[in-house]
């Protein structure tokens, strides 16, 4: 992996959409529902990359607010997944020294499923090497709305400090690489007000088949880039 250039900050945070499980359990001839508990399983391998690299916070697009939309057996199955995995793994991971948080518009999910979420975060490390931001009912709009809203009710100043501090991830760093799986050029609603300054990289990569070689080229990649921030 390269190292970074002398003007550039160590990173700090890493996005990922976690596009392509569908598609990959198609093309294996697998169940739909296989895809998604494969894409869960490396996300899980992911998050221990990126924590192995030094880099403390990973944010990842798991369930978007479109999500809901889609067929009610997919639905139900891909909670059902969130649940078991934020039961079953919270406490192997903060034994990795992994954080849990949970952000999104989590009132939609029913209250057993809320209850698991937060139990998942109270067993969360406080000497965590990697926060592990994954996003649940979460659209990019919808939080900005929300962010606008509580400001306007608390008649604090519009600034965009405020703004930063009345978002859902408030605490989290921006971004500074948004990595896209799965072959489409777009953010789908994604972290809208901090990807300001993101690099983007879009992979052909299907989710469960993205790798930690992947990961490391994207960094080197990120290594030889210029970043300005618009100056």
């Amino acid at each position: 992996m390269s190292e970074p250039k002398p003007h550039q900050k160590p990173i700090q945070c890493i996005g990922i959409i976690l596009d392509g499980n569908r598609r990959w359990a198609k093309g294996k001839g697998l169940p739909t529902l296989e895809g998604h508990r494969r894409g869960f399983e490396n996300l899980k391998s992911a998050a221990r990359w990126v924590r192995d690299r030094g880099i403390p916070h990973l944010v990842v697009y798991a369930f978007s607010t479109e999500n809901w939309n889609r067929a009610p057996e997919e639905v139900s199955y891909l909670i059902a997944l969130i649940k078991e995995g934020a039961s079953k793994d919270a406490k192997n991971l903060a034994e990795e020294k992994i954080k849990l948080r949970f952000v999104g518009e989590k009132e939609r999910f029913a209250p057993d499923v809320r209850e698991v979420l937060e139990n998942a975060e109270r067993e969360s490390p406080p000497d965590a090497s990697l926060t592990l931001w994954i996003c649940l009912s979460y659209g990019g709009r919808t939080e900005i709305v929300a962010a606008a809203r509580e400001i306007e009710s608390s008649g604090e100043e519009m600034t965009e400090d405020a703004f930063t501090r009345h978002l859902w991830t408030a605490g989290m760093p921006d971004p500074d690489i948004i990595i896209r799986t799965g072959g489409h050029y777009r953010l789908s609603n994604f972290l809208m007000w901090q990807s300001a300054y993101s690099e983007l990289f879009f992979l052909k990569t299907l989710w469960p088949d993205f790798s930690e070689q992947e990961l490391d080229d994207v960094l080197e990649e990120f290594a030889a880039r210029t970043r300005n921030f618009g100056v």
